[in-house]
């Protein structure tokens, strides 16, 4: 006799960044055409778990788009890639504010590197200092202040806020059990947690 399954597995990660994208008004499609984009109604495209590189996650991808749609403001989610040019140099600065809020937001809950961009610009999110919205001069750190303050309004409160702390809690009980896959030549991206 054969079995039909009933239920499809979801990564508890998954579920969860798929529900804050869903509540704050994104619906989540993956495809090995982009590495990530938004067409500005509300679909969010991630790349495919084969196009992506071995330390990324979906969590960390939503969660980096999220933090470009805080800084580009509410007005950015009608556009396609919340307004941003990815092909030139044209928003480095925008792209830079973006790193500093995502550095910000995951700093309160441990997850600051297992969160962590893994993009061309991880060396400038290394380099950001322990406050990343400290008043340094760079004009990014200003976008990512009105970001912070964004954070707390709506679309975005209070979902953004209940993900980051829903993954801490799993992250944290995957690390205290020593979780890991004994065939991985690297530690799982949770050892970076801290608390």
């Amino acid at each position: 006799m054969e079995r039909t399954p009933q239920h499809t597995y979801l990564d508890p990660l998954d579920a969860i960044w798929l529900t804050v994208a869903g509540r704050i008004g994104f619906r989540v499609q993956r495809s090995a055409e982009v590495y990530a984009s938004t067409d500005g109604q509300g679909i969010m495209t991630i790349g495919a778990p084969s196009t992506l590189d071995p330390d990324d996650c979906l969590a960390q991808m939503i969660l980096h788009e999220l933090c470009h749609s805080l800084i580009e403001g509410v007005e950015s989610l009608d556009l396609a890639d919340f307004g941003l040019d990815n092909d030139s140099e044209r928003d480095v600065t925008r792209e830079h504010a973006c790193l500093r809020l995502q550095a910000w937001l995951t700093e309160k809950y441990g997850l600051r590197q297992a969160l962590a961009p893994t993009t061309d610009f991880r060396s400038y999110y290394d380099d950001l200092p322990e406050d990343p919205l400290a008043d340094d001069g760079e004009p990014a750190t200003v976008a990512a202040k009105l970001g912070a303050a964004r954070s707390e309004e709506a679309p975005w409160a209070p979902h953004l806020r209940e993900g980051l702390e829903a993954t801490a809690k799993i992250l944290n009980v995957a690390r205290q059990l020593g979780a890991a896959d004994p065939k991985a030549e690297k530690p799982p991206i949770w050892s970076e947690l801290r608390h």
